[in-house]
């Protein structure tokens, strides 16, 4: 069966934000059979540690979900989170899936183009389209996972599962 054309921008942000859900499902669920000692051992990646990558991708997912929310003043959760890992992995697959349904629910590719103003964390003043800082958020939790995947197999887990884009369109 031949996929179907995807013709509009809102099409394709959507599958995108699907696209995220399922694979960082994929790599959680990896995750979340190693053992605890073992998310807090020091790596060489981007951050030192799995729970510190995770935590990272956790937050700035969040961080730009508030935004595109329009939060007045939008916190960086990952230092003041005391939850578990396993907590912090729930709660990052329920970011993924708001920010799905914030795209799922925009109106049409206009309600994407719409300029968005933020404030970095370094409280200087930005303005990006809604869809640029959509693609930068699955862009960057590409990015992430694929540290993560370095980081099991630093470890010596070797069965991974694929969150390649190609892998998510054949289910």
């Amino acid at each position: 069966m031949q996929a179907k054309l995807i013709d509009t921008m809102k099409e394709t942000l959507s599958q995108l934000a699907h696209y995220n859900i399922w694979a960082n499902k994929r790599i959680i669920d990896i995750l979340l059979e190693i053992d605890e000692e073992l998310v807090d051992k020091e790596l060489l990646s981007s951050f030192p540690s799995i729970r510190s990558t995770v935590y990272h991708t956790w937050a700035a997912e969040f961080i730009w979900l508030q935004r595109l929310q329009l939060t007045e003043n939008p916190v960086w959760i990952a230092p003041d989170f005391k939850g578990t890992f396993a907590e912090a992995c729930e709660d990052w697959q329920k970011t993924s899936g708001v920010l799905a349904s914030f795209v799922d629910t925009q109106y049409d590719d206009k309600a994407l183009q719409h300029v968005l103003q933020y404030y970095d964390r370094q409280k200087k003043s930005n303005k990006k389209p809604v869809y640029v800082v959509l693609m930068h958020i699955f862009n960057h939790s590409t990015y992430h996972r694929g540290q993560l995947v370095t980081m099991l197999r630093q470890l010596g887990v070797n069965k991974i599962p694929s969150t390649d884009f190609i892998g998510f369109e054949k289910k």
